[in-house]
């Protein structure tokens, strides 16, 4: 009897922790008027690798995008000179450390850094990821963006990745 107690008891535990360490991240199509349609989920997953990624995306353009934790837990347009900006809200990549650096997933700069997103033909992206140097708690109360264009990790010719307009935002909770 102590024996079954013992084991339930611990299952219950690892299965409360496994729980706890995922998040599902709701993506939207944004504009100057807000969240749109819903293009899929993410989920997040803390692995002893680091930070698992794993896209179910439909409906984006093929090729390569840049893909960011920014440090807002918001997805609106906001203000700036006068004009209306798509996904300000969310601010700038997450960036905890000051290092005010583009320099990859791999690289020293910034934590926001994500692998870049890889669209298929079809316009769905899959491919799981991992970002080692991010945890789920780091996450939390953020958002992850997807810009229009690819993600070359430097801030030359264009600063953060050259990767453009933001098209798709979804918070973590």
């Amino acid at each position: 009897m102590k024996w079954t107690t013992l084991f339930a008891a611990t299952s219950l535990a690892a299965f409360s922790a496994s729980v706890l360490a995922n998040e599902t991240v709701t993506m939207h199509k944004i504009d100057e008027k807000g969240l749109g349609e819903i293009i899929g989920t993410i989920q997040l997953a803390d692995t002893a690798q680091g930070l698992k990624i794993s896209p179910s995306l439909k409906g984006l353009a093929p090729g390569q995008h840049g893909f960011h934790v920014h440090e807002n837990g918001a997805c609106d347009a906001k203000e700036k000179d006068g004009k209306m900006v798509v996904g300000l809200a969310a601010g700038g990549h997450f960036d905890p450390n000051k290092v005010g650096k583009h320099e990859g997933p791999m690289g020293h700069g910034h934590m926001g850094d994500l692998p870049a997103l890889q669209v298929a033909p079809d316009g769905s992206a899959t491919q799981v990821m991992t970002a080692e140097h991010l945890t789920l708690a780091d996450l939390k109360g953020r958002s992850i963006m997807i810009h229009e264009g690819g993600d070359n990790y430097a801030d030359q010719p264009k600063p953060l990745g050259g990767g453009g307009s933001r098209i798709a935002c979804g918070v973590i909770k």
